[in-house]
């Protein structure tokens, strides 16, 4: 008989599916209803915090990927939102899943937010952590983001700069703690993407014909009209994509909920792990369609 081999998110192995012409590297752990999740800029497969998956892979069957032409994946890299969402599709396609809970953190937040647009009928919920809403922004990113994610490599101090609150004691050693469990594996680990590669894909998805932030706003029409429960995880001291941004939807998307996570940056799921995916657990089992 086979041993069966149960992998936490530090030792499952890096699979590969060919479709549309290139190669797309994911992860998958857990078991129970399918969520996917798609990552944050300049992410690779490791940007994830392991105790964050795994406490996801309590209650779901987790997969992480890599856009086209980043880490381990093949092909065309690109930040604009709907290649994002391509990948995202066809990922799923090549993997037969047909309906299932889509999360996206940072840039990742876009591509989802257009996927679940252009493909409802595959979304039974939307997660949307430290990221923007479609249309013009009141509140922008501050400049002490590009200060440090700019930076061809970075650091623990960048880290905590980045996606926690550095004037939180408690934030800071949360940074600690959340460097070190993504440091911890040392097999199988994808590359680092190039600042040449970044700093073109983000400059290419900030011009103006770029899906998401047009002028007609049509993903946001599309959640304005209800329907698809939509849960957005924010810090309180969120440096990229101000959380008072999605304060102004309230009332505007009726399937809307913002949890606001306090002492907190960019990355409120590494600073608390088993809270997020609590939540997360909780969101989508009370909230069914």
């Amino acid at each position: 008989m086979d041993q069966i081999v149960t992998h936490t998110a530090a030792t499952v192995p890096t699979q590969f599916v060919e479709t549309g012409g290139r190669r797309l590297a994911y992860r998958r752990i857990g078991s129970g209803p399918e969520l996917v999740l798609a990552l944050r800029f300049r992410g690779v497969l490791d940007s994830w915090d392991p105790a964050f998956l795994d406490a996801l892979a309590r209650d779901f069957t987790v997969t992480t990927f890599e856009y086209s032409g980043l880490g381990q994946s093949t092909g065309t890299p690109s930040y604009i939102r709907t290649d994002m969402a391509r990948d995202i599709l066809d990922l799923a396609d090549a993997l037969g899943l047909e309906r299932f809970a889509l999360g996206g953190w940072s840039i990742g937040g876009f591509g989802v937010q257009v996927f679940t647009a252009q493909h409802p009928e595959r979304v039974s919920h939307l997660i949307l952590i430290g990221t923007a809403p479609p249309g013009p922004q009141q509140h922008g990113i501050h400049q002490v983001f590009f200060d440090h994610a700019l930076k061809p490599d970075y650091d623990l101090a960048d880290e905590a700069v980045l996606f926690f609150e550095p004037d939180s004691p408690a934030s800071t050693a949360a940074a600690k703690a959340s460097h070190d469990r993504i440091a911890a594996r040392t097999a199988d680990v994808s590359p680092p993407i190039p600042p040449e590669t970044f700093l073109a894909m983000l400059e290419a998805s900030s011009t103006p014909d770029a899906a998401f932030s047009d002028p007609e706003d049509r993903y946001g029409a599309f959640f304005r009209k209800g329907g698809l429960p939509v849960l957005v995880i924010s810090g309180d001291h969120e440096i990229v994509f101000p959380v008072e941004n999605w304060h102004a939807l309230n009332r505007v998307w009726p399937d809307l909920h913002i949890l606001t996570i306090p002492q907190a940056g960019h990355g409120p799921q590494h600073q608390q792990p088993e809270l997020i995916a609590g939540l997360i657990a909780g969101f989508t089992r009370t909230t069914p369609l």
